[in-house]
């Protein structure tokens, strides 16, 4: 497994801040070194695309190549204020606008344990804030507040990439025993074990289960909590190529998403919130 593409910013001798602009592929990124962590947001998205606790491998993956323009492909693209596609407007981007506006950083700060920043969008008549605590673990926390005097329909999602050393030698518990729907293969599904992956995934769990993401060739083990989603979903292109990704990149990720909202969408209030939680920390 070749190193993180991103992890270029931290291999320089010279002393950097804990939080630092620069540079990359046509976009504005955000450096994060911090004695317990190091980690890449991009302004396009508020998408953290690099997050690795100190000793450890990186915990996201992210594609070498980005477009010159559109989504990036990789960390945790925040899905807004619909996921998948729109389920009226064939011509508008799959998984909203939220991935591909630039978001304003309102605040950063560091203390002992790791860093924490909040991202604002505001877009017609919403106020997306993202919430991220990095340190020895990770939490992203997505919160929508509708400001219209009518209600509107919305579905987002936390649509993390989690690197790995193949997608063939992992597994996935906590599954097991849910009614949950292949979406690939259009029918219900119910893990008996660990959730293997041969092939292309799309499956989804409702509910808030708590995976274990099981790396044996890394010796490692992530707790990833989906907390305040609808569903869980997992997925992976299995041999089916994807734009401006290689595949031997492809192999080197598997997503397990938060999500709510895909099915007939959430319904919103004037005034109302509705929040998405993805957190992930080590096992030891």
């Amino acid at each position: 497994m070749s190193e993180h593409p991103l992890q270029r910013f931290f291999t320089s001798q010279r002393p950097r801040p804990v939080f630092e602009w620069e540079r990359h592929q046509q976009r504005d990124v955000l450096i994060i070194d911090h004695p317990r962590c190091q980690a890449v947001f991009s302004r396009q998205g508020a998408q953290l695309l690099h997050f690795q606790p100190t000793g450890e491998k990186p915990w996201l993956w992210c594609a070498e190549q980005w477009p010159q323009v559109g989504a990036i492909r990789g960390g945790v693209p925040v899905c807004w204020p619909w996921y998948g596609r729109h389920p009226s407007e064939d011509l508008w981007p799959a998984h909203g606008w939220g991935r591909l506006l630039d978001w304003k950083l309102l605040d950063s700060c560091e203390d002992e344990q790791g860093v924490s920043l909040t991202w604002r969008l505001d877009l017609c008549d919403w106020q997306v804030d993202l919430h991220a605590r990095l340190g020895a673990s990770m939490e992203l926390r997505l919160s929508t507040e509708h400001q219209d005097s009518q209600p509107c329909q919305l579905s987002h999602a936390l649509l993390a990439f989690w690197r790995i050393s193949d997608v063939s030698q992992i597994a996935l518990s906590g599954l097991e025993d849910i009614d949950g729907y292949d979406r690939l293969n259009r029918q219900a599904c119910r893990e008996e074990g660990a959730l293997t992956l041969n092939g292309g995934c799309q499956k989804v769990y409702p509910g808030t289960p708590k995976v274990q993401l099981h790396d044996p060739a890394w010796e490692r083990e992530l707790y990833i909590d989906t907390s305040d989603s609808d569903d869980t979903v997992v997925w992976h292109p299995g041999n089916r190529p994807l734009m401006g990704v290689s595949g031997r990149e492809s192999q080197g990720f598997v997503c397990v998403e938060a999500a709510s909202g895909s099915a007939e969408g959430l319904r919103l209030a004037p005034g109302q919130r509705a929040q998405l939680t993805l957190q992930a920390h080590r096992l030891s």
